[in-house]
């Protein structure tokens, strides 16, 4: 099994849906393109999912966070992860790798859609729900550079009709 399949499985166990990121996707971008559909913000999600770098971050991420749920981390770590520590921050380093493969844009976009936790966010950052210390972070990491993508690649189009 290739790690692509296995970080969407890993994604699917912890109930993140894909649609749900596009739907974060929309939320960043809907105001600046006139005729944006789910549709290319669930292409622009499935692109960013291909790239090792969110593959490698999206399992280390779930990982940590399942061990968290299971107490088998190390103290003082185990205590830091389950309540998400404001001033850890390890897990906006990791989200910050994903956004970092599109660009500036993705960190404006990244910290707007993490101060706001809009839709999947605010289940994830629920600790009713378990711990996703690490994944509420690269849930909107993802978003944050699907939406990068989606900024460039409208960009470009533009671009290449002024030339």
């Amino acid at each position: 099994m290739n790690l692509e399949t296995k970080a969407l499985e890993a994604l699917e166990e912890r109930n993140v849906k894909l649609d749900e990121i596009a739907d974060l996707v929309y939320f960043l971008q809907e105001k600046y393109h006139d005729d944006l559909s789910k549709d290319e913000c669930l292409a622009n999600v499935k692109k960013v999912l291909q790239k090792r770098e969110v593959q490698n971050a999206i399992l280390t991420g779930i990982q940590l966070d399942k061990l968290a749920e299971k107490n088998e981390l190390d103290e003082p770590l185990q205590q830091i992860v389950e309540q998400d520590e404001g001033l850890y921050g390890i897990d906006e380093v990791i989200a910050l790798s994903i956004v970092n493969v599109y660009g500036s844009i993705g960190f404006t976009n990244y910290g707007y859609i993490d101060k706001v936790k809009p839709g999947v966010l605010k289940r994830l950052n629920d600790k009713n729900y378990g711990c996703h210390t690490f994944l509420d972070d690269i849930v909107g990491a993802i978003a944050a550079a699907a939406s990068s993508r989606l900024a460039h690649s409208q960009f470009d189009a533009m671009s290449s009709i002024d030339d």
